[in-house]
């Protein structure tokens, strides 16, 4: 940590996208909308590679029976458990306005259910919610089937059920094990239960377990931090995500319930940053990038050594630039050289379909310059580093002309020693990985031109 001087540390101690994707999705207009979205996916269709390439399907389910204070996710809180059936129907809906373009049996290699919370549905509606799927598209074997649990809504009975379905990865949100914090983020779970429920995901066969972290969290020190961290490094998960809390109160109601003044520091953020990286491969997890952690023989951790890592609406990911089909309220996909989003209230989303039209209220249309800034970006945050050449066969461009003003604005990361210009490439630093999030910015076009980054999180 020494040499991260506080000099560095003021310098990046400021708001940034994550990079899910570029241009991120502050960018969607409502311009981009059901036609813009129809004529991607009829391309896709009529499309030999389309047809031939798999599918990633993402499912928001947004309801959630109790609300946790830091969640910035669009959400549902309720105890009305039928509001998940009449719910259902509508995605049925949407699966069908989509297959109607794409036609039957499209390949699926990777299923992400996120919300909101997917085990607020019981057994009978995942069950019944994975065959409607599975009627739709074909589910490869060896794919990547995830779902996020909260650990207070399920017991082994009920992880057996998701393996019945076909789901091989599992993501618990832990956030922290300290009971103060749990209590005031309002979402208490004893850590016996969540190893319980880990080494029962084991015996059931899952292939990867993640638990999420975050850090940043209200009555968080360097200190209790460190005792979460040993009990994760006890729990030994495949893969673990760590999150920097971002306190936007402004813009996400529930955060107004925490108190600002329980917040730890930036400093005492980056020393708890410090530390997770340190403790994490010390006990022998591989560092991904910026988030993410896995174990060696993990699927993320393999694509990461041969080069095949990708970055995607749910993070890192080993699925190779898949058309990303998103279904459910305020989801968000990516189709060709396309990005859309769903409706954010659930009336608007039920309304649209119940009009016959696909629920896309905004999206975007990339333009050459905003692919050919994808493709570096990208390079930047999964492998950490870029060859110019690349970029200029695949782009039929010359990387020093076309970004020499990026150039000259690295040229000062360089000194701080973030990262190394040569005159073939870029590599970031050991120490760039704090902060890969501020060396991409630097290729951000939208950016770069807009100093108003306070719509994001903090980069520590």
């Amino acid at each position: 940590m020494s040499l991260i001087t506080p000099d560095l540390l003021t310098r990046f101690d400021v708001p940034g996208p994550r990079y899910t994707s570029y241009p991120t999705a502050d960018r969607f207009v409502e311009a981009f909308g059901e036609t813009d979205y129809l004529q991607a996916l009829d391309q896709r269709a009529s499309s030999a590679i389309g047809k031939a390439a798999p599918l990633s399907l993402y499912v928001h389910i947004p309801f959630c029976e109790s609300l946790c204070y830091y969640c910035a996710c669009n959400k549902i809180i309720t105890k009305h458990k039928d509001r998940a059936e009449t719910y259902l129907r509508y995605l049925t809906r949407e699966v069908e306005l989509h297959t109607a373009h794409l036609g039957l049996g499209q390949s699926v290699s990777q299923l992400h259910l996120g919300g909101g919370t997917p085990t607020f549905l019981s057994d009978d509606e995942l069950r019944e919610l994975m065959h409607m799927l599975r009627r739709h598209f074909d589910f490869v074997p060896g794919g990547e089937y995830s779902v996020e649990v909260d650990p207070r809504t399920v017991d082994e009975k009920r992880l057996a059920v998701l393996a019945e379905l076909g789901f091989n990865r599992l993501s618990f949100g832990v956030q922290d094990f300290d009971p103060a914090v749990q209590k005031a983020v309002h979402r208490v779970q004893p850590a016996q239960q969540v190893f319980e429920l880990v080494a029962a995901a084991r015996r059931l066969g899952f292939e990867s377990v993640n638990v999420d972290l975050i850090y940043g969290l209200p009555l968080q020190t360097p200190e209790s931090f460190e005792r979460t961290l040993a009990q994760v490094n006890a729990l030994r998960p495949d893969r673990i995500a760590l999150y920097a809390y971002a306190h936007l109160p402004e813009r996400f109601k529930p955060q107004r319930r925490i108190h600002a003044a329980e917040l730890p520091s930036g400093g005492a953020k980056v020393a708890m940053l410090s530390r997770s990286l340190d403790a994490f491969t010390e006990a022998g997890y591989v560092y991904i990038g910026m988030d993410h952690f896995a174990l060696p023989g993990d699927a993320l951790a393999v694509a990461k050594r041969q080069g095949r890592l990708h970055r995607n609406f749910q993070g890192y990911s080993t699925q190779a630039d898949c058309d990303l089909i998103a279904l459910g309220v305020s989801s968000i996909g990516r189709v060709g050289a396309t990005y859309s989003q769903n409706a954010k209230t659930m009336e608007e989303y039920c309304d649209l379909l119940d009009q016959g039209h696909l629920p896309v209220v905004r999206g975007l249309a990339l333009t050459r310059d905003d692919l050919i800034r994808r493709a570096v970006i990208m390079a930047l945050m999964c492998q950490g580093q870029l060859q110019f050449e690349s970029i200029n066969l695949a782009w039929l461009v010359d990387f020093k002309k076309y970004f020499a003003n990026e150039l000259a604005q690295l040229e000062t990361l360089q000194a701080q020693g973030l990262v190394q210009l040569s005159d073939t490439g870029i590599q970031v630093s050991a120490m760039g990985w704090f902060f890969v999030r501020g060396v991409a910015m630097v290729f951000d076009r939208y950016l770069q031109a807009d100093r108003n980054r306070t719509r994001f999180s903090k980069i520590i």
